[in-house]
């Protein structure tokens, strides 16, 4: 059954929308907290194979959890939506507290993967970090590259004879 027209029910509400889940930003990184504290509380776990006495034994072995932003979602019961939205559009103390828990996560990655506790290569990806030393090449429109000289016998005996080789010696003429 529809409402009746023109009621105005609505307005009897003390408050539209749904309450914050956070009344805070101390209350945010409280929560925060607790997830930085359940991430070192609860680390994975490898069921290793090793040798005693000659025998196989397994044994439970230690991994490092990162930490992510979305795992700190997860925790909070919110979307990485609405923590983006905290990061842009919220109040300086949001924003603050958004920007030190991005700093708290990052660095415990960099951390684990500079001490080997975590596999380097995938936090380097995730943090967006890549080695300068090595560069890639391509070709026209980022393809591969052609080569487009072709080493004929003539051009292989001249080359040859410039670095002082007898081609004769080397087996082959043309």
């Amino acid at each position: 059954m529809a409402a009746p027209k023109g009621n105005q029910f609505w307005k009897a509400r003390t408050r539209h929308g749904r309450e914050k889940l956070f009344s805070s930003a101390d209350a945010l990184w409280e929560a925060c907290c607790q997830y930085f504290e359940w991430v070192e509380a609860n680390p994975l776990w490898e069921d290793k194979i090793v040798s005693s006495n000659g025998e196989p034994v397994s044994m439970p072995m230690f991994k490092m959890r990162a930490m992510t932003i979305e795992g700190l979602c997860l925790f909070l019961g919110i979307t990485t939506r609405c923590w983006q939205r905290w990061r842009e559009n919220e109040s300086e103390d949001f924003v603050r507290v958004v920007d030190r828990v991005d700093n708290v996560v990052r660095e415990q990655k960099f951390t684990g993967a500079a001490a080997g506790l975590l596999n380097s290569n995938i936090i380097a990806r995730d943090l967006g970090l890549k080695d300068q030393s090595t560069q890639e090449l391509t070709g026209k429109d980022g393809g591969p590259i052609k080569h487009e000289h072709r080493m004929t016998p003539t051009r292989a005996r001249e080359v040859l004879e410039r670095h002082g080789i007898d081609p004769e010696t080397v087996g082959g003429s043309d």
